[in-house]
């Protein structure tokens, strides 16, 4: 990675330290907390992480890291969403939501990624021993993730929770996540140059700010916004830093 942003990416991970926690780890902690045992210990999620690991990208930001973050997260927030409904199938559904979580970025570096990535999780939970309901489900839930796209149609309301789910537990990642890791491995992936990121860097926020008023479930309506809002101050911080940092290295 060059030096500037080799620098950059650490000064980002101090930033990001010093920022409070976004109020929904707070506020769902239970179901983080549930949702976490559940990802560690249930040997369905124990096999499809052995599974997804060759098809995700780690030194291009969204590899077995952000999938589990985003797999936990959804979970938690199905949890949330079905208070007050069946227990019982609403574990279930966490479980479905964090298979959707690890697989959504199966095809991230192909075009269409998300069609893509449906079509390919079918085959690798081909002999998981889900019904084929929950199979499409999940299927679904990968091929609906995208932001500024049509959304996919369903009348399977537990096709449409996961779905929700997922997009805005993905859609978290567009917060500090994005500026202490995604950011900087994806500049490196791409050899992309500090004048390069100087350029692209103001149209990245201007659509990190649209992503404020799409989330899908109402744990995302109330907790997304901030995610974003904390993003926008770090990335904002940055951008000053690179322009301050690339000026004295010029100098």
């Amino acid at each position: 990675m060059n030096k500037t942003l080799l620098r950059m990416k650490q000064e980002a991970k101090k930033l990001v330290a010093g920022q409070d926690l976004p109020g929904f780890y707070l506020a769902c902690a239970p179901e983080l907390s549930f949702s976490r045992t559940l990802f560690f210990d249930h040997p369905l999620i124990h096999r499809l992480r052995e599974d997804v690991i060759p098809f995700l990208y780690d030194d291009y930001g969204h590899g077995i890291d952000h999938s589990k973050k985003v797999a936990i997260e959804g979970g938690a927030i199905v949890l949330v969403e079905m208070r007050g409904n069946d227990l019982t199938r609403a574990r279930h559904l966490v479980l479905l939501s964090q298979m959707a979580g690890l697989l959504h970025d199966i095809c991230r570096l192909e075009e269409d990624h998300a069609a893509k990535g449906a079509e390919l999780c079918e085959s690798i939970l081909l002999d998981y021993p889900l019904d084929e309901k929950d199979k499409q489900r999940i299927a679904f839930a990968v091929a609906d993730h995208e932001a500024f796209i049509d959304r996919k149609q369903t009348d399977d309301p537990e096709a449409a929770l996961l779905s929700k789910a997922l997009y805005d537990a993905d859609k978290f990642r567009w917060g500090p996540d994005n500026f202490s890791t995604t950011l900087w491995e994806m500049c490196d992936y791409n050899d992309i140059s500090v004048r390069e990121l100087l350029v692209r860097f103001p149209d990245g926020l201007e659509m990190i700010k649209k992503i404020a008023t799409t989330f899908r479930t109402s744990v995302g309506q109330t907790f997304g916004p901030q995610f974003i809002e904390l993003g926008l101050s770090l990335g904002q911080d940055i951008f000053k830093r690179l322009v301050q940092v690339t000026a004295e290295d010029q100098g």
